[in-house]
């Protein structure tokens, strides 16, 4: 399974007010592993970036007019996420406004383009219940650097969140059947297969057994004796 792990920054917190995706950061994953394959784009939204906004990624409008609208990049963007698992920290937040993003480009949803989206901030709250379960939080707990986090900014995420995902799902592989794979050669069978060979079964003698019923009829009396 290949895996893409996603962030965005954008103009504002609510996409229903006409906020728009301002930058994309994008790394693949695959067997368990960075490719070191990489998309990274940022994106001229055609409008103000609020000021709360700006305070958390440092991009304002200005900025951004040099950089090409997202109608300009979505087939390479879909050409990447396409056919992938997505993993998303909080992935309501990001596929809300890339979902409108691809409504306005006339493209199908992400769900369509992508096999699944796993959000990474349930799953970090599954397996830490009542404790933070932020990015910072989740670096810190997995003892990942973030010392270059000082500002939000959507690869430098992707790539914090990538680590922080693959320490999360640690050990996990032995346990999951591969999807599309079945019979002798999932992992989980190979896995029970190796185990099952490596026990030897030992059974008891009859002087043994003797002396284990013999064991259990004094347990016996001494109960009934109280």
């Amino acid at each position: 399974m290949r895996y893409v792990v996603l962030d965005t920054e954008t103009t504002g917190l609510n996409v229903d007010d006409g906020h728009r995706v301002i930058e994309i950061g994008c790394v693949e994953i695959e067997n368990r592993s960075l490719t070191g394959r990489e998309y990274h784009q940022k994106i001229n939204p055609v409008r103000e970036v609020d000021k709360g906004a700006e305070e958390i990624h440092g991009m304002n409008a200005a900025q951004l007019k040099i950089f090409p609208k997202f109608e300009g990049i979505v087939e390479e963007f879909i050409e990447f996420i396409k056919g992938t698992a997505l993993v998303i920290h909080n992935a309501e937040f990001d596929k809300g406004f890339l979902d409108a993003e691809l409504a306005r480009a006339g493209k199908c949803k992400l769900s369509e383009i992508c096999t699944k989206i796993i959000d990474s901030l349930k799953l970090a709250r599954e397996l830490h219940p009542m404790k933070r379960a932020s990015l910072d939080a989740l670096c810190i707990r997995y003892g990942i650097d973030k010392s270059m986090r000082n500002m939000h900014g959507a690869i430098l995420d992707a790539r914090l969140l990538a680590d922080v995902y693959l320490a999360m799902t640690r050990g996990q592989e032995s346990l999951i059947i591969e999807e599309g794979v079945s019979g002798k050669n999932t992992k989980l069978f190979q896995n029970s297969d190796i185990i099952t060979k490596q026990i030897s079964v030992r059974r008891a003698s009859l002087e043994e057994e003797m002396a284990h019923r013999q064991y259990m009829e004094k347990l016996k009396n001494q109960g009934k004796a109280q």
